[in-house]
């Protein structure tokens, strides 16, 4: 029985469209919350193995902003972008295509992988007045508290990359596995919050198009990080950390601000990598604050 979800009442009061796109050859699905004429937009861009729903419980307090989330090329619902490999340059040339097509002027979020893709996007270019990256890889993964979870996790995908391809598969789907991964990055201590977590990740972490793909990621975030781009991006920038980070340490997030031209750090005490499961109400309200909306729309 999926486990009881505590944003979904609010979620059940903001409209939401599933809708298609081509872009690079390929179909990108997704979804756009909230009111069409609201005076913000936000395009937001979620992390390695996961897809838009995941970025739903910040989206549940942020009523009354349109907020636009696809899912990444080879996770979700939208398929591989045809002949590509999927790198970094793919996933920022990805993004700005199509920024510029579906809500071109937008605000940018990216959430962990996603952020590195964001920043690599907006320092190619992608035209955005504002940018916001909630758990910002702002170090070299290998460098985190984890190091050594990480080198694992390196394995993990080379073999389920080399494995022969049903055995490959099936380990990187593998059911445990995930859970270890969930049970590793949630903090919080209630028993109901981390079963959601638990049930999201068993849910949605595995909704990958195929092992290449998802190596080819993988390698991605393991392989870049934000502060190649921060100081080649001028847009006033919001950094969302948790003190507790494992994968970016909140001392590398301090080092990372000051790298950008304008940013503003907010530090979410008791939390580690999932900002967005775990304090979604304290994201939301710091996104509110930094895009100067009102107090009208919060719950």
């Amino acid at each position: 029985m999926p486990a009881p979800h505590p944003y979904a009442a609010l979620l059940d009061e903001i409209p939401v469209t599933r809708r298609e796109a081509p872009v690079l050859g390929g179909t990108t699905v997704f979804w756009e919350y909230g009111p069409a004429d609201a005076p913000v937009t936000i395009v937001a861009v979620h992390g390695f193995r996961g897809e838009h729903h995941g970025l739903e419980p910040v989206v549940a307090y942020l009523p009354d902003v349109r907020v636009i989330s696809p899912d990444l090329p080879g996770f979700g619902e939208t398929a591989p972008v045809p002949a590509r490999r999927h790198d970094l340059a793919l996933y920022a040339e990805w993004l700005t295509d199509f920024v510029a097509q579906i809500a071109p002027g937008a605000v940018i979020l990216g959430h962990s992988f996603g952020s590195i893709v964001v920043s690599a996007a907006v320092a190619g270019g992608l035209a955005t007045p504002r940018v916001i990256l909630v758990n910002p890889i702002g170090a070299p993964a290998l460098e985190g508290p984890r190091g050594v979870l990480t080198r694992l996790a390196v394995f993990y995908y080379w073999a389920g990359a080399r494995m022969p391809s049903r055995a490959g598969t099936a380990l990187l789907r593998n059911g445990v596995v995930v859970r270890v991964m969930s049970v590793s990055m949630a903090k919080t201590k209630d028993p109901e919050l981390r079963r959601f977590i638990h049930d999201q990740h068993d849910t949605y972490f595995s909704r990958f198009a195929d092992r290449d793909v998802l190596h080819d990621a993988f390698v991605t975030s393991v392989s870049h990080d934000v502060r190649e781009f921060a100081p080649q991006i001028s847009q006033p920038t919001l950094l969302i950390a948790a003190e507790r980070d494992d994968i970016t340490p909140i001392e590398a997030e301090r080092v990372l601000a000051g790298l950008f031209a304008d940013a503003n750090l907010v530090e979410i005490p008791d939390v580690g990598h999932l900002i967005h499961y775990e304090t979604p109400q304290v994201a939301a309200a710091a996104v509110r604050s930094f895009l100067g909306l009102d107090e009208l729309g919060t719950r």
